[in-house]
């Protein structure tokens, strides 16, 4: 092993003590679980419709959205970090599954006889309610000042953006037009999302369903470089790969000692988060790719990136030069937020993000 990938591993040893930490308590460390990915070329699924946005849809109507936005997702980053990372996994929650839409942020009803909503799935339970507080705390800001204008899905969208760039990251202007869906199913989130152990094949199948490529699943996949897991995504990886009880031969000894230090093979460990980055969990940079080169990635969907030809040349050129991985970054969030973009009466503008609008 390289010297590098030693450090890093030592590294891992230090930062784990300090962040591994138990959700019970505390609102500070949230999971920001595994993105969704990218398709090959010849699927047999449709790349979905997209629809036109533009810098200044709001420039008549409500000029300082931007800005509103921004003094909420700011003053929430403050109180809680973890908001970061949770609203941009919410983010890509939102566009993986019938585009971005707000359709994530319809809450749950207690009525026996309502349909299931998106949030009712397994895949979307974890999702922080810091991410949400934060999108509806900005829209109230928002309606505040323009009300009835500006879509929920559009909020979403700003204050993914804002968190990147207060976490280290680019800041970047977002497109705006979206409307909100007039429904939530929890039927559609099946096979929308990828899985903490996904292969490249099956990441790439979901990825080419949204219209996006290889080079997106490596690009959004660096959002990694922020946020946490919960054990349950690693546990398989530590103790049991494949059936052989054993760890993964893969990921790096020394990660696994740590993750098994602070992931018991049973009991203890369901609320408990780890690092997606072991080197820098806080900052917004390319270190995510060099943990990968290192055998220090911590989902199976992370470190397959860099050990699958297909994706292996992307992963090595964004970890050589964080301005080309904040480029390509920036570039497939844009493509993501123009996925099934709804327009016109196809959907709403909610006053409330979490009520479709006859019921708010």
């Amino acid at each position: 092993m390289d010297p590098s990938s030693s450090s890093r591993g030592i590294r891992f040893l230090a930062v784990a003590a300090l962040l591994v930490a138990s959700l019970v308590g505390t609102s500070r460390a949230r999971e920001a679980q595994p993105l969704p990915a990218a398709e090959a070329v010849g699927s047999s699924r449709r790349a979905p419709e997209r629809h036109g946005l533009s810098l200044d849809f709001y420039a008549k109507t409500c000029p300082a959205v931007d800005q509103i936005v921004a003094n909420v997702t700011a003053a929430r980053y403050r109180d809680f970090p973890a908001a970061g990372p949770a609203v941009l996994r919410l983010f890509h929650h939102d566009c993986f599954v019938e585009g971005c839409d707000a359709s994530i942020l319809i809450a749950p009803t207690t009525t026996a006889s309502a349909p299931k909503v998106e949030r009712d799935m397994e895949e979307n339970r974890n999702l922080a309610q810091e991410a949400f507080d934060t999108v509806e705390m900005a829209k109230a800001a928002v309606e505040s000042k323009c009300p009835g204008v500006v879509s929920c899905a559009d909020v979403l969208a700003l204050a993914a953006r804002d968190y990147v760039q207060q976490v280290g990251g680019p800041y970047y202007p977002v497109k705006k037009g979206r409307k909100d869906s007039k429904v939530s199913l929890a039927g559609k989130v099946r096979g929308s999302l990828p899985r903490a152990n996904s292969t490249v094949d099956e990441l790439l199948r979901v990825f080419a369903g949204k219209g996006l490529g290889a080079a997106d699943l490596v690009a959004l996949s660096g959002a990694h470089t922020v946020g946490f897991a919960h054990c349950v995504h690693v546990l398989g990886r530590i103790y049991d790969y494949r059936g052989t009880r054993r760890p993964d031969p893969l990921m790096d000894a020394r990660l696994v000692k740590a993750l098994r230090m602070s992931c018991p093979s049973s009991g203890g460990s369901a609320r408990v988060v780890v690092p997606f980055d072991v080197s820098t969990p806080f900052q917004f940079d390319h270190a995510y790719y060099g943990n990968l080169q290192a055998r220090l990635g911590l989902l199976g969907s992370d470190q397959a990136l860099f050990l699958d030809a297909r994706t292996r040349p992307v992963v090595q050129e964004l970890g050589a030069n964080k301005t080309r991985f904040f480029e390509a970054f920036v570039a497939s969030m844009d493509r993501m937020g123009s996925i099934r973009i709804k327009k016109g009466k196809k959907g709403e503008v909610r006053k409330i993000c979490s009520q479709h609008l006859l019921s708010a």
